[in-house]
């Protein structure tokens, strides 16, 4: 036997069988597949019980018995995957970004806030712009703060020259009397104390003086005649004792005949005001502070407001707040009276000699039938008298416009100097006369 080769069993048939053709035994021709039981007891062909192609030509491939999906199923299934994964996807993302919308929301973000802002810019303004003009004047505004032995208060004044002379209202200083105290603050901070060198009552003027003072900067004066109804101004003053406070308005009329004080009961503290009205804002404590030009030059003294709650006129006693009807002392009479001071201690106030009959309610202002005295009502050898002035005649114009009352003849007089000449305009039995006089003076107060 070859090799490894498996022995043949006999082919003699049995008895009675048929004879097997010689080429069943060939390599080459097929044989019959095994029983399930395993066959007839050998008798078959080993080789016919296994055929490695029978499997695959019965039946296809299967895996744990399912069913093998088509190429069809496959795509629809991964389409599915796609779009259910794109799904969550979109739902996570919509989740984090509303979490995160709403915390830098309530946060204001992740990193530092830095927001816009405008670079560094000139502080230099207009010369006739209000910043402009309160840059050069406030050096020269002062804040008074007055201490007496009953009463004290705050006020202002403006420097007038380089040997400490500072002008302010008469009622702002009035509190010390003789032995009070006078502080003065400049715009620099620095304190001095001053005394007072003049005052008067009657224009509610007075000057102090500070010592040991150097570097002043005196507050340049305007006109007061050249001023207009519309002119814009600015005051510098210390309402309610807030230094350095700015405010702007115009000019809104001019010879307003405005009387303040009276607390004396007598008259003798009245002030008699031919005054500029402004709607620049002035409180109390804006007192004796500069009526500034679109120049920066002093054209007025701010002295009184018009109150909304009494209707007054008050100084700077009351606590009312400004309504934007301020007044202020023009400048030209305020310099007049304060040389005067300033050379002799007290200033003269321009007189008609005569006595006025101040209860009179009719239209002019009436000259009274008896003087304060008892005597006569016309001063003998004064200018009224030379004029040709008479007891119970009612003064109705001065130089050609009207006044109305006793106090707007005052005004009007006290607006001019001693010698200044007058045009009156008279009424006498109903009849109108013109008389033309010089003013005389008197000393003041």
């Amino acid at each position: 036997l070859p090799l490894g080769a498996a022995p043949v069993p006999s082919q003699t048939p049995p008895p009675g069988a048929a004879p097997v053709p010689a080429q069943a035994a060939h390599a080459d021709a097929p044989r019959p597949a095994a029983s399930a039981a395993g066959g007839d007891g050998g008798s078959a062909d080993p080789w016919g019980r296994y055929d490695p192609w029978a499997a695959s030509a019965a039946a296809a491939l299967q895996q744990n018995g399912a069913a093998v999906p088509s190429r069809d199923q496959r795509r629809r299934r991964v389409r599915r995957s796609m779009v259910g994964g794109a799904l969550i996807i979109a739902l996570v993302s919509g989740g984090v970004g509303g979490v995160l919308g709403t915390y830098l929301e309530r946060n204001g973000g992740i990193g530092t806030v830095e927001l816009p802002q405008a670079g560094k810019e000139s502080t230099e303004r207009a010369p006739d712009s209000v910043a402009g003009i309160a840059a050069r004047a406030l050096p020269g505004v002062v804040t008074l703060h007055v201490n007496g032995g009953d009463a004290a208060g705050t006020g202002t004044g403006f420097v007038l020259d380089d040997r400490g002379h500072i002008l302010t209202n008469n009622h702002v200083v009035e509190p010390a009397g003789t032995g009070g105290e006078i502080t003065v603050t400049f715009n620099s901070g620095d304190t001095a104390e001053a005394t007072v060198v003049g005052r008067d009552s009657g224009y509610d003027l007075a000057v102090v003086k500070v010592k040991g003072v150097s570097g002043l900067t005196p507050l340049p004066l305007g006109n007061s005649d050249n001023v207009r109804v519309g002119d814009p101004v600015v005051a510098i003053g210390a309402p309610f004792d807030l230094a350095g406070t700015v405010t702007s308005g115009i000019i809104s009329a001019k010879e307003r005949p405005i009387t303040a004080g009276g607390e004396e009961g007598d008259g003798s503290d009245v002030s008699y005001v031919d005054a500029l009205q402004t709607d620049a804002p002035i409180n109390p404590g804006n007192s004796g502070g500069p009526l500034l030009d679109a120049r920066g030059r002093a054209i007025g003294i701010n002295s009184a407001i018009r109150s909304a709650d009494g209707g007054g006129t008050e100084s700077d006693g009351g606590q009312a707040g400004s309504i934007g009807l301020g007044f202020a002392i023009p400048i030209n009479q305020g310099k007049r009276v304060a040389e005067e001071l300033i050379n002799t201690g007290s200033a003269t106030h321009p007189v008609i000699g005569i006595t006025l009959d101040m209860a009179y309610s009719g239209d002019g202002a009436r000259v009274a039938a008896k003087g304060s005295d008892g005597g006569s009502p016309v001063t003998p050898g004064g200018p009224g008298a030379e004029a040709g002035i008479r007891a119970g005649d009612v003064i109705t114009a001065v130089d050609g416009r009207r006044v109305h009352s006793g106090e707007e003849l005052i005004v009007k007089t006290r607006a001019h100097r001693p010698g200044d000449r007058l045009e009156l305009t008279l009424e006498r039995d109903g009849t109108e006369t013109h008389v033309s006089l010089v003013l005389g003076s008197s000393g003041g107060d």
